[in-house]
């Protein structure tokens, strides 16, 4: 059985509340709807969302350590790794094969649960192609190489290949990331305990860019643009995706209960 675990950022750490709210449910909806029943979704939070979904394999994990007064990028970052870690913990309830962890704002392919289930023994995959799309977009761009470079939401991995703490909550900075596997390094993080992970043989997940909660180059201005060679090479590579998207159909839709939030009535 795969198990989701989807990290949430609290009230107090949003640019808005009602944004994150209505970025989760769109989230929550496209893991739930799995074309097989075998799998939990855990969801650690520090206040419950205010969406109208509910389904009985969705567990959510209130946390009450403290949250920073002024948080930042790095506090955040900690925060997120720490209630991933809290999830990994939780998940040994249902006895998992495997876990991927999603994060909040982003949509999986419906088939996930069924294919793990079907290859219960495997150490596990790395998406290799996946899509990114930017919020309000018509079109969506398929990365077809390396997107667990990319995205968070990238990599499902057999459950006891895992190590985790027995109190995530409780640990200190330095410890705490001594349990984490960033989605970029995976793969040099398991060579080194010699466990090659493989290819999903389908685009896995969708990742979702400059939705207002979180944080991804924007468009500049030309001067800008030459004085910071680095933000106009990442600029040029936006353009060629620009040029080489396709549009957002229905069957990708479906797939992966991609929609548009605007939409959506705010609590």
């Amino acid at each position: 059985m795969l198990v989701f675990v989807i990290p949430l950022k609290s009230l107090r750490a949003s640019n808005s509340w009602a944004l994150v709210c209505r970025l989760f449910e769109r989230c929550i909806k496209s893991v739930c709807n799995q074309t097989s029943p075998k799998f939990k979704v855990i969801v650690v939070c520090h206040e419950k969302p205010n969406i109208d979904f509910s389904h009985p394999q969705i567990t959510y994990v209130e946390v009450n350590y403290p949250i920073p007064e002024n948080p930042n990028i790095q506090t955040k970052r900690r925060d997120r790794v720490r209630k991933v870690l809290i999830g990994v913990v939780y998940a040994q309830e249902y006895q998992p094969s495997h876990l991927m962890k999603v994060d909040a704002d982003d949509c999986v392919s419906k088939q996930l649960a069924e294919f793990v289930d079907q290859h219960s023994d495997n150490s596990g995959w790395l998406m290799n192609q996946g899509y990114e799309y930017q919020e309000g977009s018509k079109f969506i761009y398929l990365r077809n190489k390396k997107f667990y470079l990319h995205c968070g939401t990238s990599n499902i991995i057999k459950y006891g290949l895992l190590d985790f703490p027995e109190n995530p909550e409780s640990l200190e900075y330095d410890t705490l990331f001594q349990y984490h596997v960033p989605h970029s390094k995976i793969v040099k993080m398991m060579a080194k305990k010699e466990i090659t992970l493989n290819t999903l043989p389908f685009p896995g997940a969708v990742y979702v860019i400059k939705n207002g909660e979180n944080t991804y180059l924007r468009n500049q201005k030309l001067s800008d643009l030459i004085k910071k060679p680095n933000a106009a090479i990442i600029r040029a590579k936006e353009i060629y995706k620009e040029f080489n998207s396709q549009v957002l159909d229905k069957s990708i839709r479906d797939e992966f209960g991609l929609y548009d939030i605007s939409r959506v009535k705010s609590f």
